[in-house]
C-alpha cells in the first residue's frame, strides 16, 4: 500500500482526506501517463461513479485533470465498479476509474484506477501517482490548442454491461419473487432491469439515493433491513449489495443471512459437479470460516488461502487459473466472467444455483454451518511490536492449543489503522467471546494499548 492509495483505491473523508485539487491532480497524471505511453494514438479513460453527492464534484476535477493533459473522458454516470472495469476491458480503453467509497458512509469517498486489462492497477503506477501527488516528479506540460482532451457522454457502456449481466443467466427466473437492496448505491441504476428482463418478480428497496442515503442502514452492511424486507414481501431469496456493487450477501425464505463463505460453497459444490471448478480450488482469504473450510474438505474442494482483500485473491485467482474466489463480505469472483467482485453478477449465479438444484435457498448452506465467530479490535501504540510482544505470541498460541481441531485464533494488524484484530472461532459464542478477551487483556496488560 502507498502513502495515499490502499488496497481499494484513494479514499478518505471529501474535502479532508481526500480534496479536489488530488483528484484534478490525479486526473492530470493518468491522462499524460497514458498518453505517453501510447503517443500514436489518442488516449481514452472512461470514469463512473456512486451516487454520493460529492461523487459529482470529484468527476468533475478528474475529468478537468485529465483533458487538460490531452486525454479524452468518457462518462458513465452512476454505475457500478464492476461495470466499469468491464467496459475498460471490452471497449479497449488505457484505463478506468471508479469514484466510489464502497461501503463507507456518504461523506467518504474515493478514487479507484482500473488498468486496461479491467484489474486493479498495479503498484508501480501507484507509485508514480503518488510520487506526482507529492511534488517529486516535476511538472506535466498542458495540452494545448486541438490537443486538449474532450468529455464524452457514455452511458451506452452502463446499458452495455447491463446487457452482459442478462446474458450470462442460463435459466429464466420466472415466477421467482426476488429482493434487491441497492443500497441507494450504485445497483440502483441496474439490478431491478437485470432481474425484471429474466422473469423474476423483483421487490425492491433502497432504491432512491439522494446523494446522503447511500448504506444509511441498508445494503450489506446492515443486512437486517433485507431481512425483515424478505420476510415482509414474502420473497424466496434476497440479495444486498453495498455502495458500489462489488460485493453481495444474501437472505434465504426464512430471513436467515447467508455470508461470502456460504455462498462460496454453494456455487463452488456445483461448479466442481458441473467440471467448472479449477483444479477443484477455491481461492479464499485468511477470514473465511472455519465452517467452510470443514465443508470443503467433506466436499473434496481443495482452497488456497490470501491475505485479506478482494486484490489478493484475484492476484492469486490469476497466477494458477482459478475460477472461483472470494471473501466472507461478499466480494465474490468467477474469473470466467469478471476481472473482479461482482454483487450483481453473484446474485444471477446464486439464482442458477438455485434453480438448478430445484429447492428453496435455506436448503442451499444446510450442509456448510457457520462456526460461531467474535472479532474484536483494540488500538495500539504500535501493531508491530503488540503483533511480536513474546508474551501476547504465547497467548494467542495457548488459545490455539486449547482450540485445537475445533476452532482456531486469528490475530492480525489492520491495513489502514492502528489496530490489531483478534478473532476467535469456536462451537460457541461464549467460549468466542472467552478466549478473544484473554487475548486482549494480555496486550492492555503489557502495556501495548493505546485505549484511554
Amino acid at each position: 500500500m502507498g502513502k495515499y492509495f490502499g488496497t481499494d483505491g484513494f479514499r478518505g473523508e471529501a474535502n479532508v482526506d481526500l480534496r479536489v485539487e488530488d483528484a484534478f491532480k490525479v486526473g492530470r497524471f493518468l491522462g499524460w501517463y497514458y498518453k505517453d505511453q501510447h503517443p500514436e494514438k489518442r488516449c481514452r479513460i472512461v470514469i463512473g461513479k456512486d451516487t454520493r453527492r460529492s461523487s459529482y464534484m470529484f468527476e468533475d476535477a478528474l475529468s478537468s485533470g485529465i483533458t487538460a493533459s490531452g486525454a479524452d473522458v468518457y462518462l458513465m454516470h452512476v454505475t457500478t465498479t464492476p461495470s466499469v472495469e468491464y467496459i475498460v476491458r471490452v471497449d479497449g480503453f488505457d484505463c478506468g476509474i471508479m469514484i466510489s467509497a464502497s461501503h463507507n458512509p456518504y461523506y467518504d469517498n474515493g478514487i479507484k484506477v482500473i488498468s486496461g486489462s479491467g484489474e486493479k492497477i498495479d503498484d508501480r503506477t501507484i507509485e508514480l501517482i503518488e510520487d506526482y501527488l507529492d511534488g517529486r516528479s516535476g511538472d506535466i506540460p498542458l495540452a494545448l490548442r486541438d490537443d486538449i482532451g474532450r468529455t464524452v457522454d457514455y452511458a451506452a457502456g452502463r446499458n452495455r454491461y447491463i446487457g452482459y449481466l442478462i446474458s450470462i443467466a442460463d435459466r429464466s427466473f420466472k415466477g421467482v419473487d426476488v429482493a434487491l437492496d441497492c443500497a441507494n448505491g450504485s445497483a440502483s441504476s441496474i439490478a431491478k432491469p437485470v432481474f425484471d428482463a429474466l422473469g423474476a418478480r423483483t421487490h425492491v428497496m433502497a432504491c432512491e439515493p439522494n446523494g446522503t442515503n447511500i448504506n444509511d442502514g441498508v445494503g450489506s452492511t446492515h443486512i437486517d433491513s433485507l431481512r425483515e424486507f424478505v420476510l415482509r414481501e414474502g420473497c424466496h431469496i434476497g440479495f444486498a449489495y453495498d455502495g458500489d456493487a462489488d460485493r453481495c450477501l444474501a437472505v434465504d425464505e426464512k430471513g436467515n443471512v447467508i455470508n461470502g463463505d456460504q455462498i462460496m460453497y454453494a456455487c463452488g459444490k456445483l461448479m466442481k459437479e458441473d467440471g467448472e471448478l479449477r483444479d477443484d480450488t477455491v481461492v479464499v482469504t485468511v477470514m473465511s470460516n472455519f465452517g467452510l473450510f470443514k465443508a470443503f474438505d467433506r466436499e473434496g474442494i481443495g482452497y488456497e488461502k490470501t491475505q485479506v482483500g478482494d486484490r489478493f485473491v484475484y492476484e492469486c485467482m490469476s497466477q494458477k487459473g482459478y475460477s472461483l474466489g472470494g471473501e466472507q463480505s461478499g466480494h465474490i469472483i468467477f474469473s470466467k466472467l469478471a476481472t473482479t467482485g461482482d454483487g450483481i453478477l453473484t446474485s444471477l449465479r446464486l439464482m442458477e444455483v438455485m434453480l438448478a438444484r430445484k429447492c428453496e435457498a435455506s436448503k442451499l448452506w444446510e450442509e456448510c454451518p457457520m462456526y460461531p465467530q467474535c472479532l474484536k479490535n483494540i488500538r495500539v501504540t504500535d501493531k508491530q511490536t503488540a503483533m511480536e510482544d513474546p508474551e501476547v505470541q504465547e497467548a494467542v498460541d495457548r488459545v490455539a492449543e486449547e482450540l485445537g481441531d475445533t476452532g482456531r485464533i486469528l490475530v492480525r494488524g489492520s491495513g489502514t489503522e492502528p489496530l490489531i484484530r483478534v478473532m476467535v472461532e469456536a462451537p460457541t459464542e461464549e467460549q468466542c467471546e472467552m478466549l478473544v478477551d484473554r487475548v486482549l487483556e494480555v496486550i492492555r496488560q503489557r502495556g501495548l494499548s493505546a485505549e484511554g
